[in-house]
């Protein structure tokens, strides 16, 4: 089975709906506001259904032109695109990808910070995280006020409750740095002198 790109797979998920012409599927992401999951640029996408047309995950329906404007060409999604479209979500929900996201090796490194630097860079991501979970819940007002089926906006829900999960560990980890309950000196593997022990011997 042929590998696509995050952006191919959002444009078989929009031909399964029905056919379009690629621009209409490009207005159709930024309505949506797909860029949240994929980037969405016009000459990317347009290569990209060529591709699926390529694999015969779509194929050609007809062809309009309105006005002086070019002639567009409309796809719709064949049977192959539709079980490609099926395997591609059963692998995506059921086995976790190897991703390498910038943050996490910001955490690895971050005692390469002084203590008060660090302490300043966390809480200005807590600040900016929550900003971004203030615009989810914007979203979620939305589609709720629109009565849309919530299968359908699973993906805000799930970017919602990440990021609250987020700030919240964040909060009580940066509070730990700043208290000095996390130690941010010293050597890296503590020595038995590092630890206070009872000069009585309990062992017997």
């Amino acid at each position: 089975m042929a590998s696509l790109t995050p952006l191919a797979f959002a444009a078989l998920d929009l031909l399964n709906e029905a056919p379009m012409h690629p621009y209409e599927m490009f207005q159709t992401m930024v309505h949506r506001q797909e860029e949240r999951n994929v980037k969405v640029r016009p000459g990317t996408l347009y290569h990209q259904v060529g591709r699926l047309a390529e694999l015969g995950f779509a194929e050609v329906v007809g062809t309009d032109r309105d006005g002086n404007r070019p002639e567009r060409t409309t796809y719709t999604i064949t049977d192959a695109g539709r079980a490609a479209l099926a395997d591609g979500l059963r692998r995506m929900v059921a086995e976790p990808a190897d991703e390498f996201p910038e943050f996490h090796l910001a955490l690895s490194v971050l005692e390469n910070l002084p203590h008060t630097e660090a302490v300043d860079a966390v809480r200005a991501r807590i600040v900016a995280l929550e900003r971004e979970r203030d615009d989810y819940d914007q979203a979620l007002q939305r589609v709720q006020a629109k009565q849309l089926t919530e299968r359908y906006w699973l993906d805000v829900s799930y970017v919602r409750a990440m990021l609250a999960a987020q700030i919240e560990w964040l909060s009580t980890t940066v509070d730990r740095i700043a208290s000095g309950d996390l130690p941010w000196d010293g050597p890296a593997v503590p020595t038995d002198t590092d630890f206070p022990t009872n000069s009585k011997d309990t062992t017997r």
